[in-house]
């Protein structure tokens, strides 16, 4: 009888490190997320001169470790997919990439080690993980409201920045260069700050008219930050809330693609059967 795929230590290996549906994958996923971070915080640790000072070797010796696990884990990857082009040029796979050889790279570049920050792109897997349905859902609805809302945000902005030029050069010809307003676009930047309210204090005007335009673009200011809200707000609440969301985490060993239907039993990109071993053990 020959042996079926699901035997194969390329198809185990397959489901453990692509896979968070197994007790196996769900371990493996979550030790690479704790290694990712203690990467991230001994690379941010480093760039503190008095801590490095002490326990530099300590952190060199904890990096090499962490970056020939992932190495390991990397070539591991490309092993276990039947084509893989498709995870070497996938995002995963271009961010898997990256934030393996910084280290690598340090013999060469100096400062490059430092590079290892981008390996925090790849705690993004947690949301695979953990099966943050509820999350998944309310981002994709947040996502379509703001593509949906786009047009209406984008001619607000243009009317502010009309609202910013136009106030600008009247406080320009109010103040004067005397009380900092020393150009038009300088101006306009003191308009843009105040309206936005974040009023870093740098320019003040000091005229009583200056005052008193300032006082109109600061009231003007709450509405800047309350109609976009107000817009993207009322796009989301007319997106449905029962819309199901599928979690399944299997991958396909063909092309690797993921976010496959609950009850897919076959990819959606290549075809290909999802668990070709069932049916030959039936």
């Amino acid at each position: 009888m020959k042996p079926t795929d699901k035997k194969s230590w390329r198809y185990k290996l397959h489901e453990i490190i692509y896979e968070a549906d197994t007790p196996m994958g769900r371990l493996f996923d979550i030790v690479l997320l704790i290694l990712i971070l203690l990467s991230v915080v001994i690379v941010m640790l480093e760039s503190v001169r008095s801590i490095d000072l002490e326990y530099h070797r300590l952190f060199y010796v904890i990096e090499w470790v962490i970056t020939i696990f992932f190495t390991i884990e990397y070539i591991a990857r490309i092993l276990t997919v039947k084509k893989p082009r498709h995870y070497i040029f996938s995002f995963y796979g271009i961010i898997d990439f990256l934030s393996t050889i910084p280290l690598y790279l340090s013999f060469i570049l100096v400062g490059s080690n430092y590079l290892l920050t981008v390996r925090a792109l790849r705690l993004l897997r947690v949301f695979r993980i953990l099966k943050i349905t509820r999350y998944i859902g309310e981002g994709n609805k947040l996502k379509k409201a703001l593509i949906e809302s786009r047009a209406k945000i984008f001619i607000f902005i243009f009317a502010v920045l009309i609202v910013a030029i136009i106030a600008g050069t009247l406080m320009y010809l109010i103040e004067g260069e005397e009380s900092g307003f020393k150009s038009i676009p300088v101006s306009v930047y003191w308009c843009i700050v105040t309206l936005t309210t974040v009023g870093f204090g740098d320019i003040a005007p000091v005229t009583p008219a200056g005052q008193f335009l300032a006082t109109i673009i600061m009231i003007l200011g709450y509405g800047v930050i309350a109609v976009p809200t107000g817009i993207v707000s009322a796009q989301y609440v007319r997106k449905a809330s029962d819309d199901y969301v599928h979690v399944n985490t299997q991958a396909c060993r063909n092309c690797g693609v993921q976010r496959h239907r609950d009850d897919a039993k076959f990819c959606h990109k290549c075809g290909k059967e999802l668990h070709p071993e069932n049916n030959a053990e039936a």
